[in-house]
C-alpha cells in the first residue's frame, strides 16, 4: 500500500537539517523538499520543475495547493490518514505556506524551519491551520521504478 511506503520513506528523512529549496536526504531540505524527496524515492523523476520560491511569502497567490492537485489526489482534510500530505496556512486569509506527511499516532513529519525534519504532534493548533489534504497516487506498471 502506498501510504505505508510514504511514511517509511518520510521517516528516513527525520533529522535532515533545514535548508531552503533543498531536497537531499541527510544533507538538507525544506517542507516541499521533503515531499519532493519522498516522490523521487517512490516514483522516480519529479513531475515538474519548481521555480525559485521565497522562504516566507505572507501574501500572494497560492501555488502549493494547485501544484499538489496536479500530481496528488485531493481528499477531505478530516479523512487524512498516515501517508497523506497535509497543507497548512498560517492564517485563514493567507495561502498555503507549509506541508508535511501525516504519520501514525496523530503526528506528522515535516521540515521545521531553522531546525530539521521532525515528527511533530498534530495538535489542535496544527489541525486548525490545515488547509487541504492529499493522497499520493497508487503506483502501477506505468510508473518509473
Amino acid at each position: 500500500m502506498i501510504r505505508n511506503a510514504v511514511v517509511a520513506e518520510a521517516r528516513c528523512w527525520i533529522g535532515t537539517p533545514y535548508h531552503h529549496q533543498a531536497s537531499c536526504r541527510g544533507t538538507g531540505c525544506d517542507c516541499l523538499g521533503l515531499l519532493r524527496g519522498v516522490w523521487r524515492a517512490l516514483y522516480g523523476e519529479e513531475p515538474e520543475t519548481l521555480p525559485p520560491y521565497p522562504v516566507c511569502a505572507p501574501a500572494g497567490e497560492d501555488l502549493l495547493v494547485p501544484a499538489f492537485g496536479r500530481w496528488l489526489i485531493e481528499i477531505p482534510r478530516d479523512e487524512a490518514m498516515a501517508g497523506d500530505v497535509l497543507v497548512f496556512s498560517w492564517h485563514h486569509s493567507l495561502p498555503a505556506r507549509h506541508c508535511g506527511i501525516q504519520s501514525a499516532g496523530h503526528h506528522f513529519i515535516h521540515a521545521y524551519w531553522r531546525r530539521a525534519v521532525a515528527a511533530t504532534r498534530l495538535t489542535p493548533w496544527w489541525r486548525r491551520h490545515c488547509l487541504a489534504a492529499f493522497s499520493f497516487p497508487e503506483r502501477d506498471s506505468s510508473w518509473a521504478s
